[in-house]
């Protein structure tokens, strides 16, 4: 019974600091990337300690928390596109052990959520699209940003395995 309980405990306070990440996000001015980040290492902690069905659930669950308490529907889709999934996704790719194919795999999806934005926002938001550099280098720096940002997050998901794990007896 302790076990059911701490679980829920976890995944519940775990799925309050993804929507309270998510929230601020949305209403701060500066820190957005890095509130998204953390709103997505969040459930690789869940996928860690309860498998990926539970990651899968963490995840529809946080995106319905956030989609009613958030009022900026917007803002919470960065979250639902691509940082929310990004845990899952590396997951499964990691499960390959093969880096070059891992790296592809997070690659093709992280592209395709770019390619996914770009679409949508010169269809919906065409002053966003005037940006002062050309889109190609513009990619050409989030390639870089997203290598660093699978690097970072790596490294929490071992820091969180080998630190904080024992610190919270979980």
């Amino acid at each position: 019974m302790a076990y059911n309980t701490k679980k829920i405990a976890l995944i519940g306070i775990l799925g309050a600091l993804t929507v309270i990440s998510l929230l601020f996000a949305v209403i701060l001015p500066t820190t957005k990337l890095s509130l998204y980040a953390l709103s997505s290492f969040l459930i690789s902690i869940i996928i860690i300690e309860y498998k990926t069905p539970a990651g899968w659930i963490f995840y529809i669950t946080t995106n319905l928390l956030a989609y009613i308490v958030i009022p900026d529907k917007l803002g919470v889709l960065p979250y639902t596109a691509f940082f929310g999934l990004y845990g899952i996704i590396k997951y499964y790719s990691e499960k390959v052990n093969n880096v070059i194919f891992e790296y592809f795999l997070k690659s093709l999806f992280f592209n395709i959520c770019l390619l996914l934005v770009l679409f949508l926002a010169k269809q919906y938001f065409p002053s966003i699209t005037d940006l002062k550099y050309p889109v190609w280098t513009v990619i050409l720096i989030l390639q870089f940003v997203f290598i660093l940002y699978d690097y970072v997050y790596t490294m929490l998901i071992n820091y969180y395995k080998t630190k904080l794990r024992k610190l919270l007896k979980v």
